[in-house]
């Protein structure tokens, strides 16, 4: 967005009346104001929301309750013959090929490289226990300074599992001086320092924190021309931009699916494994045989091909499900068509913030080029004010997301926000920074 363009509401609304995929936002339910605030008394109460953290949980797609309570009719009606029989064609016993193909289209894989099984942080742990083996010479695990909490813990309790030191093994890459990114050429020198020493480099496709979008192309190539096994953690990533892990020779990679993917709290996640690395030895289960000869329960491995053999468990079906009804709306839109409109909503929301906030309450920490960010940007307020503005932005039906210490991260979700939303946030956000400053003049003026 041009900075030249008119910044009243009436503007928004033209955006909105010609972009082309406007329609996905009636395939998603969207809180009232009073449901987000537990308040009747608020004005417009049934009018809805705002909602702009679809970065931490996605909203409920509207086909979803009906998925599930198909599947609920189909248990209650046949019992375990629903493994084998579903009048809707989704019998359990191969409830992912649901979902798989639409997964392997929205991250840039085959299907035969990717799975849709598990939690995010057990797919990093079973990924990591086929592709980490660290040598006397190779032992150190590469991650971001500031990693999302559970991928931190899961590299260290990794390097303890191999009886190593995390002090010696883990490499944390802090921001260069006065920085709150890592530039990609900062995170190359920083493989080379440590090239001869390392096993496997492991980042986030978009930094939690910042919303900073890593170069995977990049630095997937450079870490690999040095020997270096690499992984991505895609939380932030997947189905927020265009991803395409196959052709940029990604080694392994996993997703969580409740974000920008909307398949509900806790939903079932991905992994991705590239075909080159298929045969590589991991750990197994039942759901890893060969579809065909599964059930003769012989005790005799037969490894699936690809992405599913590292596959322990039958997924959850209506987890499975759940992921279905959120897949089923991406099916109608193109990854192409998404980014676009996400590129669009991201700019026009900086476009508003620089304009309306001159006396800089908040620094924007995302970076400004459209090719290093995703739908997200991380507003990181100065004088302890993110916890005061936060709340006068809830009480009013507004729904972002805060990260200790000092973010508020504002995610403009092409499926279901609109332009006018991200006009009507920015002018909530003006009044929520002009009355925490009000009350703090009280304050100060009552000492």
């Amino acid at each position: 967005m041009a900075t030249e363009i008119p910044l009243d509401r009436a503007t928004a609304k033209k955006f909105d009346s010609e972009d082309i995929i406007a329609s996905a936002r009636d395939e998603f339910y969207i809180p009232t104001r009073a449901e987000v605030t537990q308040n009747k008394e608020i004005a417009d109460p049934d009018a809805p929301s705002l909602y702009l953290c679809g970065n931490s949980l996605g909203l409920q797609p509207k086909l979803t309750r009906k998925l599930l309570d198909e599947e609920l009719n189909v248990w209650a009606s046949n019992g375990v013959y629903g493994h084998f029989r579903h009048p809707h064609s989704r019998p359990w016993v191969t409830i992912d090929e649901t979902v798989t193909s639409t997964m392997a289209d929205i991250v840039g894989a085959r299907k035969e490289e990717v799975a849709v099984m598990a939690t995010l942080t057990t797919n990093l742990h079973l990924l990591m226990a086929a592709f980490y083996k660290p040598t006397t010479e190779r032992y150190k695990i590469i991650i971001e300074h500031k990693a999302f909490p559970s991928d931190h813990y899961a590299v260290e309790s990794q390097i303890q599992m191999h009886d190593l030191s995390v002090d010696q093994a883990m490499v944390t890459i802090k921001p260069p001086a006065n920085s709150k990114i890592l530039p990609t050429d900062y995170i190359l020198s920083i493989i080379k320092e440590h090239a001869s020493t390392t096993a496997l480099v492991l980042l986030p496709g978009v930094q939690y924190y910042t919303g900073q979008a890593f170069d995977i192309q990049q630095i997937t190539a450079y870490a690999k021309s040095l020997g270096i096994i690499v992984g991505w953690d895609l939380a932030h990533a997947a189905g927020n931009l265009a991803l395409r892990l196959h052709d940029w020779d990604v080694d392994f990679a996993a997703w969580c699916s409740y974000k920008y993917l909307n398949a509900g709290p806790g939903g079932i996640a991905g992994l991705f494994v590239h075909e080159k690395q298929s045969e590589r030895p991991r750990l197994t289960g039942w759901w890893a045989h060969e579809v065909n000869s599964r059930f003769m329960m012989d005790n005799h491995m037969k490894v699936q091909y690809g992405a599913a053999g590292f596959q322990l468990s039958n997924p959850s079906v209506l987890d499975t499900i759940a992921l279905l009804g959120s897949l089923t709306v991406f099916r109608k839109y193109t990854m192409k068509a998404l980014r676009a409109k996400s590129v669009a909503l991201t700019g026009y929301l900086e476009t508003l913030l620089l304009s309306r906030f001159p006396d800089k309450p908040f620094l924007i920490i995302t970076p400004s080029d459209p090719e290093q960010r995703g739908a997200q940007l991380s507003l990181a307020f100065a004088d302890g004010m993110m916890d005061e503005v936060n709340q006068v932005l809830q009480e009013n039906g507004v729904t972002c997301d805060e990260r200790k210490p000092d973010v508020i991260r504002v995610a403009p979700t092409p499926l279901y926000n609109s332009f006018e939303d991200v006009w009507v946030f920015v002018d909530q956000l003006r009044k929520a920074v002009d009355i925490v400053f009000a009350r703090r003049r009280f304050k100060s003026a009552q000492v």
